[in-house]
């Protein structure tokens, strides 16, 4: 069982002047998979912040996946992408490159996510955006990755051959 942390980057709803929906659709997805959400954090639009709870989560060896929701856009506030760029050791460039052309298949605005993936230690972080429906879609984007990724950060390298890629 993969087990996850949720972080909701908003500033409202940090505040308590908005309801995060995004963080429970991301979570209800986890746990309809089968995977164990851990912990549920929000956090302001803070670059410091949000790299400090990262660091936190990932170090703590509770979480094996850290999925963060809202910041990943083009607004004055969206920095969940420095964040975590500041934290990561080993970026994971092809997630997100997935997630944004899937994403197209939805939404034109699905090429203005900025997200970022890679690893910090035996846990992925992932940045998902912030709308509850693409948040929820950029994950089954890529659940197959990810369950392949934390098995090779648990040391499980014996794995069967990868499925062919779809030709568009």
């Amino acid at each position: 069982m993969i087990r996850v942390a949720v972080v909701t980057v908003s500033d409202s709803a940090d505040a308590g002047t908005r309801e995060d929906i995004s963080g429970p659709a991301v979570s209800a997805r986890c746990q309809a998979l089968g995977w164990d959400v851990v912990r549920r954090e929000i956090v302001a639009d803070d670059q410091i912040r949000i790299a400090r709870l990262l660091v936190e989560l990932t170090g703590s060896g509770e979480v094996q996946v850290v999925l963060t929701t809202g910041g990943t856009g083009v607004a004055a506030r969206d920095v969940t992408p420095e964040a975590t760029r500041a934290v990561v050791e080993r970026e994971i460039p092809g997630l997100p490159e997935l997630m944004r052309a899937e994403g197209l298949q939805y939404t034109r605005r699905a090429v203005l996510s900025r997200a970022v993936a890679g690893t910090r230690g035996e846990a992925l972080i992932l940045n998902l955006p912030g709308s509850p429906k693409g948040a929820v879609q950029s994950l089954d984007s890529v659940l197959d990755l990810i369950v392949h990724i934390v098995d090779l950060l648990q040391g499980r390298t014996e794995h069967a051959a990868p499925e062919p890629a779809k030709l568009i």
